[in-house]
């Protein structure tokens, strides 16, 4: 895992993608990092669709649309209204956005991607796309904040999702540097092997609900447990260990303890934990009202897109 506090903002320029600006310059001026911002422009479908309307005409065309874009992104980086004295470093590149993306965070060594959820280009459609799902998983070691709502505050309240995988430990470590006077919520929302078939097999129900509530405080137990090695002292953080479906969980409990900042992991432990991890991350993408923050699993593995 990368320790560089240099961050990388990716924007369309677009009025929504305008939250994502303000959190990484807030987050930029009260971590001390660098922030570099990139606006990427793919021609490849003007050159498709408007080749013979423009009669040989697409080069200008493209000179005035990247001269507009330099413009727009200069004044942004520029505005004192929402750059919090921060002078950062913007640059306009020509390419498909998502692979100049991660080309530049992995060029910059950046500590920190942050994404916009909506705009009028690539980032309407990036989080929930395949595209954006090969940026999640292939930015390895690289923690990705995609922001949904105006930063009017630093982060009061992150609520972490917990899988016991070395992803969980890493995102403590991470909500303490993001937010370190926020409130932390540990989660673990969990579903036991067979547990939907047990009475199928003729288990009855009391030895049913036993293994829950054994599975339930095996896992609270690790949940502090986790919470010391991390460094967290028992006035830190609440810890919620809840029997269900962790997709759904996430949601209702960024409710009930009114985060503003979820935490999720993109790898599990063993190939059948990553599977369910990446459906519950898609899910906390799409169904969460607050920012999401998604961390990388801190061991070996693919390397960044090219």
């Amino acid at each position: 895992m990368t320790t560089s506090k240099t961050i990388l903002l990716a924007t369309d320029l677009s009025a929504p993608a305008r939250h994502a600006v303000e959190r990484a310059f807030d987050l930029a001026a009260s971590g001390g990092g660098e922030l570099h911002i990139v606006n990427a422009m793919a021609f490849d479908i003007l050159d498709a669709s408007l080749r013979e309307l423009l009669f040989g005409a697409s080069a200008r065309v493209k000179t005035a649309l990247l001269d507009d874009a330099r413009e727009r992104l200069s004044a942004l980086a520029d505005d004192a209204a929402i750059n919090r004295g921060i002078t950062a470093q913007a640059r306009v590149i020509e390419g498909k956005p998502l692979a100049v993306i991660a080309a530049e965070a992995s060029a910059l060594d950046a500590g920190l991607l942050v994404l916009g959820a909506r705009g009028e280009s690539f980032l309407r459609h990036a989080l929930l796309g395949s595209t954006a799902q090969r940026l999640l998983r292939k930015s390895v070691h690289r923690p990705v904040l995609v922001v949904k709502q105006p930063p009017r505050a630093a982060y009061r309240h992150v609520l972490i999702a917990v899988d016991f995988s070395p992803v969980s430990a890493n995102a403590v470590r991470t909500a303490r540097r993001l937010a370190p006077h926020a409130g932390i919520t540990l989660l673990h929302a969990f579903e036991l092997p067979y547990e939907g078939k047990l009475a199928f097999a003729g288990v009855d129900e009391q030895t049913i609900r036993q293994y829950v509530t054994n599975g339930r405080e095996s896992r609270r137990k690790q949940l502090h447990e986790l919470a010391v090695a991390a460094g967290l002292s028992p006035s830190d953080y609440h810890a919620r260990v809840i029997h269900g479906d962790p997709s759904q969980q996430v949601i209702a409990m960024e409710q009930e303890v009114d985060a503003d900042l979820i935490i999720v992991g993109k790898h599990g432990t063993h190939a059948a934990e990553e599977l369910l991890l990446g459906s519950v991350t898609k899910h906390v993408l799409a169904e969460s009202q607050c920012d999401v923050l998604v961390i990388a699993d801190p061991r070996p593995g693919e390397s960044d897109l090219p």
